[in-house]
């Protein structure tokens, strides 16, 4: 089994306390393969918001110990015990509690769930798909339901907040990229010639939106994606034009609400719900179609940072102080 051993972030928490490291393993270290289960050769990863918490240890995110954090993975499928699946498929993996409740992809090999696979569009490459990831695929989930409720680029002005983030970022460059006026707010002015690089028409500070604001407010946004709760998400409500429509899909500001019924009842705005972890496959499969088709290839790149798996803990740090723009891969 020596020649199949392979690297895996490995943290561990018991009575001497947190540890987190780079440990070799085999197949055979794996958890067993369940019927429904594939087991996947990783080629990349990527790190979340979740991983962040993970690797820092700042949050209630792992449930079992030791864990192979890594929500996110992109590489061939070595074998299956799923019907759907077969040795050297290629695949895509987001979300469905892996590297919380079982072990995830920052490691050359992982044990996932057939039924949460999603074939690798043929558009991607395995670092391609993990440049988008779950923060990508969330963006592009928002996107949708901005069309499904009717949002049209003829509408108006879509705000973008959390902008210069992972999902931001995807955000803003799908949007313009679909014709939308797109007005990116972001706690780094710095990072203002990058989001105009991805097609934001105007740049905001987020300050404008973050602090404690009235009920209603003037209008302004035809539709807008949040990835940042609290009061962002609730001014972002208080200024949604009549009809407008607004994707929540994120709590880097905090998870609380604190808004009223006001924008909903008297200028019959809807707020939509994002939820990506756990999203039905058709669901999947058709936000990876629509972000080969409508997600610049040049654009994704000039939004991405490679790393190795050893630089993971730094960039969790740095990630989890706001030191990261765009999306980082991890190249296991």
């Amino acid at each position: 089994m020596a020649n199949d051993s392979f690297a895996a972030l490995m943290l561990r928490k018991d009575d001497a306390g947190f540890r987190a490291g780079i440990e070799t393993l085999t197949p055979s270290q794996l958890p067993p393969l369940a019927e429904g289960d594939v087991r996947v050769a990783v080629e990349y990863s990527t790190l979340n918001y979740k991983d962040g918490l993970a690797l820092t240890n700042r949050g209630p995110v792992v449930r079992i110990w030791p864990m192979v954090p890594g929500i996110d993975g992109a590489g061939t499928v070595l074998e299956s015990r799923h019907p759907a699946w077969k040795a050297g498929d290629r695949i895509v993996h987001t979300g469905w509690s892996v590297g919380e409740t079982r072990w995830g992809c920052l490691a050359g090999q992982a044990v996932l769930p057939g039924a949460a696979l999603v074939r690798l569009p043929a558009a991607f490459t395995t670092r391609q798909a993990m440049a988008i990831g779950t923060a990508g695929y969330t963006a592009m989930l928002s996107v949708l339901a901005l069309e499904q409720h009717g949002v049209a680029p003829a509408a108006g002005e879509v705000l973008v907040t959390g902008a210069s983030g992972g999902v931001g970022s995807v955000a803003v460059a799908v949007l313009a990229r679909l014709g939308f006026r797109v007005v990116a707010s972001t706690g780094k002015l710095a990072e203002g010639d990058y989001l105009r690089h991805l097609g934001a028409t105007e740049v905001i500070d987020r300050a404008a939106l973050s602090a404690p604001g009235k009920p209603m407010q003037k209008e302004r946004w035809a539709a807008v994606i949040d990835s940042v709760g609290s009061h962002t998400l609730a001014n972002a409500c208080a200024q949604a034009r009549y009809g407008g429509v607004v994707a929540a899909c994120g709590l880097a500001q905090g998870m609380d609400f604190p808004a009223s019924v006001a924008p909903f009842i008297l200028r019959g705005v809807t707020l939509a719900g994002i939820e990506s972890v756990m999203a039905p496959l058709p669901r999947r499969q058709m936000a990876w179609q629509r972000l080969a088709r409508d997600l610049d290839p040049g654009l994704l790149e000039s939004m991405t940072q490679e790393i190795g798996l050893s630089e993971a803990f730094a960039r969790a740090a740095d990630l989890m102080e706001g030191k990261v723009r765009g999306r980082i891969v991890v190249k296991i």
